[in-house]
């Protein structure tokens, strides 16, 4: 049975949909094509006509996660009366730190995409810029020299912060961790010290 041109179109959609979470939740070498394609309902057959490669569609499963998590991040923003606030709430948080499928890339894949192609570390450049963006915009000093430098020091502080929480096995300090990222992010957005 011929597939029409719109279901190849929603197929190829659930493709990189599924991809975009079981590479965050197994990495990029992690999981093979035949376990993508299942992942999104499909059989392994049809890989070859909807990309060229599991590069191109690592690629834009990568581009997918990072602009959903931009999207999160604006969204938690835009519906709080202290955005910045919210946006490190959500991000330090023991809900995002289990969040391995539906977690930020940046954490999931980082050290990951790192050692990958040209075409993959590209979407992760584009979705660290949109982040950095998104924290400039939130700075209460937005627009002033310090603020870019500023963000680019809270979202690292908050990816590395996040990414060792994953890594501990005590979760009291898993937790403290957090906190203590919080705390250094309030102190230096927040209270400008």
């Amino acid at each position: 049975m011929r597939v029409t041109r719109a279901q190849a179109e929603a197929n190829r959609d659930a493709v990189i949909t599924a991809a975009s979470r079981l590479f965050r939740e197994h990495g990029f070498d992690g999981i093979g094509l035949k376990d993508l394609m299942q992942g999104a309902g499909l059989t392994s057959g049809g890989f070859y006509k909807q990309f060229e490669s599991k590069d191109d569609l690592a690629a834009l499963a990568s581009r997918r996660a990072m602009e959903s998590a931009t999207r999160r991040w604006s969204s938690v923003a835009a519906s709080s009366s202290d955005p910045l606030r919210a946006v490190v709430g959500l991000y330090l948080s023991a809900d995002h730190r289990g969040e391995t499928a539906d977690g930020c890339p940046l954490v999931a894949l980082g050290s990951d995409a790192a050692r990958q192609s040209a075409e993959i570390r590209t979407p992760f450049q584009d979705g660290i810029e949109a982040h950095l963006q998104v924290l400039e915009e939130l700075m209460p000093e937005k627009g002033e020299p310090d603020a870019n430098e500023k963000a680019m020091v809270v979202l690292s502080l908050m990816i590395g912060a996040v990414t060792l929480s994953r890594i501990m096995t005590d979760a009291d300090l898993s937790d403290r961790l957090l906190q203590a990222a919080a705390n250094a992010v309030k102190r230096l957005a927040l209270d400008g010290d």
